[in-house]
C-alpha cells in the first residue's frame, strides 16, 4: 500500500505564494522508496490533468514552461515528503494539485494523492 497525502492548498491573491506538501507512507512505499519518482500535476476545471514539475529517474528536476521560474519542486527524504513551492501565483494557476508517485522500468506503477485545491483570486 502506498499513501500520498497532499496539504498546503488554499485561496491566495495574485502574486502570492503557497507551498504544497506531499507526504508518502505505507507498507509498500517502504520497499520502493529508493526508486520512487515523485511529481506534481494539476487539473483545472474542464481541462485535462497536466504535469507541473517532477523529479526524474536520475534525481534531477523538470518544470513545465508555464510555471518555470515561479514553481520549484524539492524534497526532504528524511520526512518522505515532496514539496511544490509556488510564487507569483496567477489566476490561471487555479486548479486541484495532485502528487504522483511512479516506479518501474517504464514508470508503469502509478499512485496519486487525493489532491489539494489552489485558488488564485482577488
Amino acid at each position: 500500500q502506498v499513501e500520498l497525502v497532499e496539504s498546503g492548498g488554499g485561496l491566495v491573491q495574485p502574486g502570492g505564494s503557497l507551498r504544497l506538501s506531499c507526504a508518502a507512507s505505507g507498507t509498500a512505499f517502504s520497499s520502493i522508496r529508493s526508486v520512487a519518482v515523485m511529481g506534481w500535476y494539476r487539473q483545472a476545471p474542464g481541462k485535462v490533468r497536466e504535469m507541473v514539475a517532477t523529479f526524474t529517474n536520475s534525481g534531477s528536476t523538470y518544470v513545465e514552461d508555464a510555471v518555470k521560474g515561479r514553481f520549484t519542486i524539492s524534497r526532504n527524504n528524511a520526512k518522505d515528503t515532496t514539496y511544490l513551492q509556488m510564487k507569483n501565483l496567477k489566476p490561471e494557476d487555479t486548479a486541484v494539485y495532485y502528487c504522483r508517485l511512479s516506479y518501474g522500468v517504464l514508470s508503469e506503477n502509478v499512485y496519486w494523492g487525493q489532491g489539494t485545491q489552489v485558488t488564485v483570486s482577488s
